[in-house]
């Protein structure tokens, strides 16, 4: 293992945390990118931490954006902030009309983009309470609110309370296709907005492939096919690095929500 830092050249996030030192895999295998580690000097000890823990990522502060941002070159939140801006200012939509459920909302990266964006409202959403506490800590001007919440088993007030935002748009920014959001996540989320409001979201190139075992593939043909979701744009781009130096694509997509997602329409 080696201290290893790999291009930077978008530059980092905004919040600034004392230093940590980060070993990534001197000789790397190549593993798939839902098993990636890195080490990190914690209190005096080599920690092995997997990239997809992000209950132990985001518990130290500052470790998700030099991992993920100064030493991966992670894209993926500027290029859908730039996307969805294109499209609203393509429609005249003044962007302060927006009502933005940040889905995986972390610890408010992509928040932080959407404000840059102009978006009137956010409200995060997360499964797991390390990320809210992360946002709290790192960005708490970010959101309006922020819920801990497992979308596919909601109570009755929680049902009601997301509903009572009234969303027009929705962003779900390099969380899909690894388990941690599943498509009846994703339906449950995409239902919270209303007709005509925004979609926006990546997820990784394959799968939108034929090679796709996640069910996304299925679901987002389905939705266009149905005439629930038009894509109004979409890109393949550099999500970040892998832990071999090598480029990792995603594909980022605005579209217009024009109905709910049905249940029979999810794999």
């Amino acid at each position: 293992m080696a201290n290893r830092r790999l291009p930077d050249e978008n530059g980092g996030p905004s919040m600034k945390h004392t230093e940590l030192q980060i070993r990534l895999p001197e000789h790397p295998e190549r593993i798939d990118q839902d098993s990636e580690y890195c080490l990190v000097l914690l209190d005096g000890e080599w920690q092995q931490i997997r990239f997809h823990d992000y209950h132990r990522i985001f518990a130290i502060p500052g470790l998700y954006e030099q991992l993920f941002h100064d030493i991966l070159d992670c894209r993926s939140p500027d290029v859908v902030g730039k996307l969805l801006k294109e499209q609203v200012q393509r429609d005249n939509v003044v962007a302060s009309s927006l009502r933005v459920l940040d889905l995986g909302a972390g610890n408010g990266l992509v928040g932080e983009q959407l404000r840059t964006v102009g978006a009137g409202s956010l409200v995060g959403v997360d499964i797991i309470p390390e990320a809210r506490d992360a946002a709290r800590r790192d960005r708490p001007e970010v959101y309006d609110a922020y819920h801990v919440a497992d979308l596919t088993a909601l109570s009755e007030q929680e049902t009601r309370t997301l509903h009572g935002y009234g969303f027009n748009t929705l962003s779900c920014v390099a969380a899909l296709g690894y388990g941690d959001i599943p498509p009846a996540a994703f339906r449950a989320a995409y239902n919270l907005v209303s007709d005509g409001g925004w979609i926006a979201f990546t997820i990784k190139d394959r799968f939108l492939g034929d090679e796709d075992t996640s069910g996304f593939a299925r679901l987002i043909n389905r939705c266009q096919e149905a005439g629930v979701l038009e894509v109004r744009s979409s890109e393949r781009y550099r999500h970040r690095l892998n832990i071999c130096g090598e480029p990792l694509y995603y594909v980022a997509l605005v579209g217009v929500k024009h109905a709910d997602i049905p249940a029979g329409l999810v794999p």
